[in-house]
Order: C-alpha cells, then sequence, then structure tokens
C-alpha cells in the first residue's frame, strides 16, 4: 500500500489517515492508496465502520496537487485522470460499510469533494471548507458540482462554487456541509465514538439505507419509492431483521451479523 495512506484497525473500525505532507495533496499517488485501502477494508469482516482523516493538526486535504495541472492542459487524455478520482469518490460513496469523514483542518477542492464521498463529516472548529477552483479558472471536477448541492441546496452550493471562498466549520454546520463541530483535537475521538456506534448496526440495514438514498437521489420520487419497497421486503428475510425484532420483544440487545452479505 502507498506509504502516503495509512490505516490502523481499532475493534471494528479502521482508520484511513492520508499522510502526504505538507498539505495532504490528492495527488495520483494517495488517489492510489485511498483505493487499496479502501478495497482492503471492504474485504475485511472484521471492520464495520471507517474514519478517514489527514495527518497532523491543520490539514485534511489541500485539495488536488496543483503542480500536476500544468500537465493536464491542451491533452486530450486528461480525461483518464478524472475518471480515477471519480471512481475512488464513487467507490468511497458506495462502500458497503459507513464511512465518517474527520475533518482536522483545511478541506479545500479535491478535499471538500473527496470528504462529500462519505457519509458523515465531523469538522474541527479551526477547518476551513471551500471549492477555489474558479480561481484557477476551472471549476470542481470531482463530483463536486453533483454531490454539494444535493448536500446543501443548489443555491448553497453555487455560492460556495462562484464565489470561491472558504468558509469555517460553524457555517459549514449551518448548511449540513458537516454534521458536527468539535473543540481543536476533539473530532478523532468523536469519530471514534460514532464508529463504534455504526459498528454495532446492522450493516445490511445501513447499505440497505445507502442504497435506497442513493437510487433516489438518481430517480424519480415514484421509482425511488419502488425501490425502497423492495429493499424493505428483502430486509425483512435476513437475520438481522430477525436478531432486531426478536431482541426488542426478548428486552435486550440486538447482536447483528457483522459480515454484510
Amino acid at each position: 500500500m502507498s506509504e502516503v495512506v495509512k490505516v490502523k484497525i481499532e475493534g471494528r473500525v479502521a482508520i484511513i489517515t492520508i499522510e502526504n505532507p505538507p498539505v495532504n495533496v490528492l495527488s495520483e499517488q494517495v488517489v492510489l492508496g485511498l483505493m487499496s485501502a479502501f478495497k482492503r477494508i471492504e474485504e475485511d469482516s472484521l471492520v464495520s465502520a471507517v474514519i478517514l482523516t489527514g495527518a497532523g493538526e491543520k490539514v485534511f486535504m489541500a485539495g488536488a496537487d496543483i503542480k500536476e495541472f500544468p500537465t493536464w492542459l491542451g491533452r486530450e487524455d486528461m480525461v483518464q485522470h478524472v475518471e480515477l478520482n471519480h471512481q475512488l469518490f464513487n467507490y468511497i460513496e458506495k462502500l458497503r460499510k459507513p464511512t465518517i469523514a474527520m475533518l482536522n483542518g483545511l478541506t479545500l477542492g479535491g478535499g471538500c469533494e473527496l470528504a462529500l464521498s462519505c457519509d458523515l463529516r465531523i469538522a474541527e472548529e479551526h477547518a476551513k471548507i471551500g471549492l477555489p477552483e474558479i480561481n484557477l479558472g476551472i471549476f470542481p471536477g470531482g463530483g463536486g458540482t453533483q454531490r454539494l448541492p444535493k448536500l446543501v441546496g443548489i443555491s448553497n452550493a453555487k455560492e460556495l462554487m462562484f464565489f470561491g471562498e472558504s468558509i469555517d466549520a460553524t457555517q459549514a454546520l449551518s448548511i449540513s456541509l458537516v454534521n458536527k463541530v468539535t473543540k481543536t483535537g476533539e473530532g478523532l475521538s468523536l469519530a471514534k465514538e460514532w464508529a463504534t456506534k455504526l459498528s454495532k448496526k446492522s450493516l445490511n440495514s445501513i447499505n440497505s439505507i445507502k442504497e435506497a438514498m442513493q437510487y433516489g437521489y438518481e430517480h424519480s420520487f415514484d421509482e425511488g419509492i419502488v425501490k425502497e419497497t423492495v429493499l424493505f421486503c428483502e430486509i425483512f428475510q435476513h437475520q438481522d431483521a430477525f436478531e432486531g425484532i426478536n431482541a426488542f420483544i426478548e428486552k435486550r440487545k440486538p447482536v447483528f451479523n457483522k459480515v454484510n452479505e
């Protein structure tokens, strides 16, 4: 695995840390390292939840490696570079395990788009989040124009992308760009707490929720309801449903299957 991406397993929680100093840019090496890490975690039956963060105390990820951009200018094959990022972000978004991005500082451009591909986002109070691509005469090309409007609304998304200015963690919370804000240095602790709680839930249920919501984003409401109905009926045939319902009736805590089938 790439040395710029480290994986640590704590119980049923995997912590993926981007270590590409000084600002953890999304270089091709980092993209490949993250893909390798997430694939490994997807296949690890002992891992039930994932935390993604950046090394240090100042930066989650400060975007793409702008030093690579000049090599893209005028190139007809640059689509391959762009699609590599999309493959990573799509893989994370559809991962069959819950993902939490812990934003421990600057989260810009591709870093913001990477965080958007995760299920939940926790930001430390000193974090700055933004999509500054317009200041380079380009625009977010890692799914930002698609994922951000769905999360914060099209008006807020346009404001962030049109002006290219960063917002602080409190502002990000106010528009639902992040789920929670913590004091500096406390983000990882909360992320671990959340991940541990999630690791005790039914992975089958979590995956069904993700699948139903993603389908609903891409289809009409009526089509989404049909998909939800199919998944809802299927889930009642899964052993986790039997365990959860019986545990409730028997007044005990459920013990769900940890392998997502």
